[in-house]
């Protein structure tokens, strides 16, 4: 490795196998939850814009749970990047993008993942230069056998696929060359969200992280 490669930043897609996506209805539960999953070794987590707790949710982790690298997902709007960021949201993630959209949170000096589904959307945003996209829906939008067709024709793209992926799914995504990582929520069922039982996300937190490439 040359003295370049190694003062080049990490990217986000090779902080972990998997990045949990958050969807959380009171703040409270944010530090926990969060100190539960970087101690099962996901330190990168993607609170979804999708409540009202959401910003709140960012904000405490920020401030109170500094070795966790959190984000905010779903981020529809400039003025959702722009307020993401203020609460300290360290990268952003959109379902999809536009022009005005990806400029938007480019314009923050955060990594960004935009979404994508379709072969001309990758190719457009590579034109833009961005390499690094989530691929969403995952699943439905065809799956490994999709993302492994892109791989020869499209090297310089990498995937963060999240959408309808489980457990047994994770690894035929990350057995790809161009998949960095998944997003996914199987660490976080609703029972141990609802009982506050952060040991349980702690163990399901630690087998996705065992899921390597």
């Amino acid at each position: 490795m040359s003295s370049s490669d190694a003062d080049a930043p990490t990217s986000l897609l090779d902080l972990a196998p998997v990045i949990p996506v958050v969807v959380l209805e009171d703040a409270e539960d944010a530090v926990p939850l969060a100190l539960a999953l970087v101690a099962g070794g996901l330190p990168v987590i993607e609170v979804t814009l999708r409540t009202a707790a959401a910003l709140d949710a960012i904000r405490a982790i920020a401030e109170r749970v500094p070795e966790a690298v959190v984000g905010a997902g779903t981020v529809l709007t400039p003025e959702q990047a722009d307020e993401a960021v203020r609460a300290g949201a360290r990268f952003l993630v959109s379902p999809g993008w536009t022009d005005r959209l990806l400029d938007a949170m480019r314009g923050h000096g955060v990594p960004v993942l935009p979404g994508v589904s379709t072969t001309s959307e990758v190719v457009a945003l590579l034109e833009r230069g961005v390499t690094e996209m989530k691929f969403f829906p995952a699943e439905a939008a065809g799956g490994t056998a999709y993302l492994k067709s892109l791989a020869s024709p499209l090297p310089r793209a990498r995937f963060c696929p999240t959408g309808g992926i489980d457990e047994a799914r994770a690894a035929g995504y990350l057995a790809l060359p161009n998949v960095g990582c998944v997003g996914g929520t199987w660490m976080l069922p609703g029972e141990a969200l609802a009982a506050r039982d952060w040991p349980r996300v702690q163990r399901l937190a630690e087998g996705a992280a065992a899921l390597r490439h």
